[in-house]
């Protein structure tokens, strides 16, 4: 037990690194959460910052999500401390479970008051070493949503819902046989659902149509 608490511990902390609060002090001297939304996220980042610094926080981010998944997570060994009633194998188990106490600490980050981003990017970062098709085709939906729309927030709700959606459709109506299809769909249903709430504020603001756009252009 004391060694899982650990990896959700370190996950957590890893999670928790405020990258586009460093990123926005290092390069402005500014402090992100008081410019743009207030969001601590790549999101805003991009837009006050320009796209370059955006990007940059969002790669950090879904880095954030990789290293729990596949540093951390390695940090197990031996049986569970407690029994594994799911298809999944005891690593796997883990490495989802170290996945989602990044995702956690990125939005309830420790080093800033429990106040980070959305947990889009290393929401990101965790899926596409679980379930990397069906998040190629997410990161595909979001590219084209936010291309056409130039609303992030938009982009990243309709890449969270398309990933259980894309499982669906491969399972159901593609014939694929994916393992452990049965516990994969009510977890990402569920990260899905942590995503959208996340995002209740921009929901809010996109049906009243005052969310705000983003530029591609070079901030000076």
């Amino acid at each position: 037990m004391f060694l899982l608490t650990t990896i959700i511990i370190l996950s957590y902390l890893i999670g928790s690194i405020p990258t586009s609060i460093i990123i926005s002090k290092a390069a402005k001297g500014i402090d992100i959460r008081e410019h743009g939304s207030g969001n601590a996220g790549g999101t805003n980042v991009m837009r006050v910052l320009g796209w370059k610094h955006g990007v940059l926080v969002i790669l950090l981010d879904a880095l954030k999500g990789v290293l729990a998944v596949i540093v951390v997570a390695r940090l197990h060994y031996g049986s569970m401390p407690f029994e594994n009633a799911t298809p999944f194998d005891d690593f796997t188990l883990v490495q989802i479970i170290a996945g989602i106490s990044a995702v956690i600490g990125h939005i309830w980050t420790v080093f800033a008051g429990f106040k980070g981003g959305k947990g889009i990017a290393t929401a990101l970062g965790m899926l596409i070493m679980i379930v990397t098709i069906d998040m190629l085709v997410a990161i595909g939906v979001f590219i084209i949503v936010v291309t056409l729309s130039r609303y992030v927030s938009l982009g990243s709700l309709a890449g969270a819902i398309a990933v259980p959606l894309t499982l669906v459709v491969r399972e159901n109506l593609f014939h694929v046989d994916i393992p452990n299809y049965h516990t994969l769909l009510p977890f990402l249903i569920f990260v899905a659902l942590l995503v959208i709430f996340t995002h209740r504020k921009n929901v809010v603001r996109l049906i009243n149509g005052n969310e705000n756009k983003i530029s591609f252009s070079k901030k000076k």
